[in-house]
């Protein structure tokens, strides 16, 4: 990665109708301020769909798109939808955040109605307007049905199934769909083909909206960093599709599930409960399975960055009969043996792996070493940086040139309210690292920010909601709670003309402008 800088901010994040931020206009007026700020990147979450507790990181699928991040403009102006109707709708009353109650009741109800106009009109197209039935064509939808991944599939089967069974996990589906029996899919998929098809149709506007909204930032000189858990959901149609994957029993009910073991902060541990790998299985395929993860991943983003990076070194094994995290045992990963696979897989459409290492957590020498090993970038967090002494990795003067710098990412406090929340000799160690003896309170964020980008690290990514200098409010995920994660979005205008201004200012004095010329129009 080149010398440059971005913005992490989540597509539901972003202002707009409905409830939620979309790849709506508002997400391309996002990607031209990028380009008028001299960013380069923008960083975003997992944009797989959520279930339980909202999660980004606890999808349905690794094959599949969230349906709420659709942009429901598009298919009005498509004529599919009403759009009085969907102002009359309650998408929630706080525009600064998320509700996904709302979300859940209305936005299947809605992209429904959609399908139904859209079956309508492949039939009668002479019902919409001119410049809509021009885009309709029939081969061309069939040829879209039939270019989705095996896995995408699996997902939408999962889904009606799922939808079928009142919304409950598919392990506790009666035994011949949980387990899989042929002719018992065979039947449901006679039953339900409709239902299978509206959930192929959403997945074809999701990717059709997406890859709109990701080409128009690559020709605007943004690059798109995404995220890809190294887990699975339990609840998901990865678990259930391929048990053998997994480290299940023949009933394909868990062995051992994820988590990590007791510290300070969690005196149990923490009890994850996603499934395990089976990661000799893995090997004897080729790694396949994830061959196809990354793959998709790769249709999605520009640069990978890969969530909790030391569960290829070594993971954390827990017997899925425990309440709690505090009899695990630490279990061999794939080690380099993987990347190596990763590679030659890759090696003629990417000379060089655009993976990113999220190396964040317990370093054992072991794990320094698969990441230095692998030559992916690591990372380093600057509120982790004041709390020991020199040799803390993440103080910017024990940076190297390979590694993403972040002020906080989104499981950390605001910068602001982190600041705030320092003892006294923290806050003095970061005051006098940053020389920030003269700063105002109000102004010491920027002298974190001014800190990061001043680095040696080849790229550094700011949290929108550290350029804002937000406080508590603005937090999107702390780990340690269950609820209230994931809704912050930033408001209409909060990213005005003197913020651009001061972001390109900043870029230009370190030298992480943008460097690629504004396409002409």
């Amino acid at each position: 990665m080149k010398r440059a800088c971005g913005v992490l901010l989540p597509v539901f994040s972003l202002p707009g109708n409905y409830g939620i931020g979309s790849f709506s206009v508002k997400a391309y007026e996002f990607v031209d301020t990028l380009r008028k700020a001299e960013q380069t990147y923008w960083q975003i979450l997992p944009l797989g769909p959520t279930g339980f507790g909202d999660s980004p990181y606890q999808s349905f699928s690794s094959f599949a798109g969230n349906p709420y991040l659709i942009d429901l403009d598009e298919l009005v102006t498509r004529g599919l939808l009403d759009e009085n109707e969907l102002k009359g709708l309650d998408w929630g009353g706080d525009p600064r955040y998320v509700d996904y109650g709302k979300q859940w009741e209305n936005k299947e109800k809605v992209l429904k109605k959609a399908f139904r106009n859209f079956k309508h009109s492949l039939e009668h197209p002479e019902s919409l307007p001119r410049p809509v039935q021009d885009r309709l064509d029939r081969p061309r939808y069939e040829a879209k049905l039939a270019s989705l991944s095996e896995g995408t599939k699996e997902y939408c089967l999962y889904r009606a199934i799922k939808n079928s069974m009142g919304g409950k996990s598919w392990t506790e589906w009666d035994d011949p769909l949980r387990l899989r029996d042929a002719a018992a899919l065979q039947k449901f998929e006679a039953e339900h083909a409709e239902e299978i098809e509206f959930h192929m149709w959403v997945q074809i506007v999701f990717r059709d909206q997406w890859t709109k909204l990701r080409e128009y930032a690559n020709v605007h000189g943004i690059r798109i960093i995404g995220d890809m858990p190294i887990y699975v959901s339990p609840d998901s149609s990865d678990a259930w599709a391929h048990p053998e994957l997994f480290q299940f029993d023949k009933d394909a009910k868990p062995e051992k599930v994820a988590g990590c073991p007791p510290d300070y902060f969690s005196p149990e541990g923490q009890l994850w409960g996603n499934p395990l790998y089976r990661w000799p299985y893995h090997k004897e395929t080729g790694y396949a399975w994830w061959m196809s993860r990354i793959e998709y991943a790769l249709t999605l983003y520009d640069y990978v960055r890969v969530d909790h990076f030391r569960g290829f070194d070594e993971y954390y094994a827990i017997p899925a009969s425990h309440k709690n995290a505090m009899e695990g045992t630490w279990e061999p990963g794939p080690g380099m043996d993987f990347f190596h696979a990763v590679e030659k897989h890759f090696k003629d459409r990417f000379p060089e792996l655009p993976i990113i290492a999220e190396d964040l957590g317990l370093m054992t020498e072991s794990v320094l070493k698969l990441v230095k090993d692998s030559g992916f970038p690591a990372m380093k967090v600057l509120e982790f940086a004041y709390d020991s002494d020199n040799k803390n990795l993440y103080l910017p003067h024990n940076y190297i040139r390979n590694c993403v710098a972040y002020t906080g990412t989104h499981d950390n406090e605001p910068l602001m309210a982190w600041i705030q929340g320092q003892n006294s000799d923290t806050r003095l160690h970061m005051i006098r690292y940053q020389g920030s003896e003269h700063t105002p309170e109000r102004d010491l964020y920027w002298d974190c920010i001014r800190t990061v980008l001043s680095s040696i690290a080849d790229t550094v990514i700011i949290p929108m909601w550290d350029y804002l200098g937000c406080g508590p409010e603005a937090r999107v995920n702390a780990p340690s709670s269950a609820q209230g994660n994931w809704r912050w979005r930033m408001r209409q205008g909060e990213f005005g003309d003197h913020l651009i201004w001061h972001l390109g200012m900043l870029a230009e004095i370190y030298g992480r402008e943008n460097r690629k010329e504004q396409v002409k129009k």
